[in-house]
């Protein structure tokens, strides 16, 4: 690999970005694609291929393909997916050790000093700020999920608008039907399109029909990777 090559995928994994390395399988020709622009031998890359590049950011692991008569390996460097939960209620105290054991980075979001409180949330660090100024300064990207859970539509909602106007992979939002059906109300008069509003998880989680804060946590992580995988 080249040394300015490797030397980028070291910074994107320093930064948490992903990055797709594209080597011909039968020349010497390679290059380097991250979310800003592509490096090395891009005037010999196929564009077809360069395109295909982009879209593997979204993936992990490596692939081969056949472009002009010529074979090519991507390989995606990908950094830890991340979930993002406001709201520091029971559900969350399940949901966080359950993505964390599924490799996912995870901050937790409540501006109520009174719930975010270290004892409860031992494994991970409470951001105690309201959402709409902490998802400001934060990079959601296409590996970033974003679950509300707290119940408070002051906190639950300028976090959904935050989150649909990024390009998270998932978004959802704890509620029964008839609470969900009046949020998306008040999204669309914020603004949102349908199309926008169809992008949110609610009520959130698979109907796996569970009730306990573990069980609906489950379904939560359940539906989380089914997005991740399906997209």
């Amino acid at each position: 690999m080249k040394r300015e090559l490797l030397q980028r995928i070291v910074a994107a994994q320093v930064s948490k970005q992903p990055a797709v390395l594209i080597r011909s399988l039968t020349s010497t020709r390679q290059c380097l694609i991250d979310e800003n622009d592509a490096y090395g031998d891009t005037e010999d890359i196929p564009a077809e291929l360069l395109q295909g590049g982009r879209e593997a950011l979204r993936r992990d692991g490596a692939s081969t393909v056949e472009v002009a008569g010529e074979r090519y390996l991507l390989q995606t460097f990908s950094p830890p997916p991340r979930l993002i939960i406001v709201g520091a209620v029971h559900i969350a105290q399940q949901l966080i050790p359950m993505a964390q054991m599924a490799d996912y980075d995870v901050q937790l979001i409540d501006p109520r000093a009174a719930f975010a409180v270290a004892g409860r949330f031992p494994s991970v660090d409470v951001i105690i700020e309201w959402p709409q100024e902490v998802m400001a300064r934060l990079s959601l990207d296409s590996r970033t999920a974003i679950v509300t859970l707290s119940h408070d539509r002051k906190i639950d909602e300028p976090a959904l608008g935050a989150a649909l106007k990024s390009d998270a992979f998932y978004i959802g939002a704890l509620g029964s039907r008839k609470n969900h059906a009046r949020r998306l109300e008040r999204l669309a008069a914020a603004g949102f399109d349908d199309n926008a509003l169809q992008r949110i998880a609610g009520p959130i989680g698979l109907p796996l029909g569970g009730q306990s804060p573990a069980e609906i946590a489950v379904a939560i992580l359940a539906q989380i990777i089914q997005s991740r995988y399906r997209r």
